[in-house]
């Protein structure tokens, strides 16, 4: 059942993925492009991660029984890798994007999605990138069993990877003099 779970999800992702890279959006025209979004990266992360996931689930179809011990040994390397995914990037990464984006949502929706967007991105869509992505990785948390890195690594990695999206989102408005998410224009430089 977890294995058809992963497939569907990989397959939601893809979809969501292909929906919104169609979309002809002003956004996607300038600097950056859909990398300038934390919502599109995490889409990719969570893509990459259930597809990791899928490629886990086919090998260790395949390996099953064979004793192959290179094989075997290249599983737990697959193995290690998923489980250090879900870790560092796609449960906080997703957990986050979830998160803010709803709160900041409720609280002044202008300030980061303005009505504009709904001309180019229909709800499902929007549901899509800032919704589901928490139920589908509670799901993959609940119904496997996966062996996390040390905190010291995990925390040392997803530190990385904020640290090179906040420079990623200031280089973006150094060079455009635009701020990627509106409310930044509305808080201190403090408080960014």
């Amino acid at each position: 059942m977890t294995k058809v779970l992963r497939m569907a999800i990989l397959l939601s992702y893809c979809s969501i993925l292909c929906n919104y890279k169609a979309i002809e959006m002003p956004s996607h025209q300038t600097y950056g492009g859909s990398w300038k979004f934390l919502t599109f990266i995490d889409l990719v992360i969570q893509a990459v991660f259930f597809g990791i996931c899928v490629l886990t689930d086919l090998s260790s179809l395949l390996t099953r029984g064979s004793g192959n011990q290179e094989q075997e040994r290249q599983l737990k390397k697959l193995i290690s890798l998923r489980d250090w995914m879900l870790a560092v990037l796609a449960f906080p990464v997703g957990v986050f994007v979830v998160a803010v984006f709803w709160i900041i949502y409720a609280y002044d929706r202008e300030m980061i999605y303005p009505k504009l967007l709904d001309n180019f991105i229909p709800g499902w869509l929007n549901h899509g990138m800032h919704t589901t992505v928490l139920p589908f990785i509670l799901i993959e948390m609940r119904t496997s069993h996966h062996q996390y890195p040390s905190r010291s690594s995990g925390l040392t990695a997803i530190c990385t990877f904020s640290v090179g999206y906040i420079l990623w989102v200031c280089w973006v408005h150094h060079v455009t003099g635009m701020w990627v998410y509106p409310f930044l224009e509305h808080i201190g430089p403090g408080a960014r």
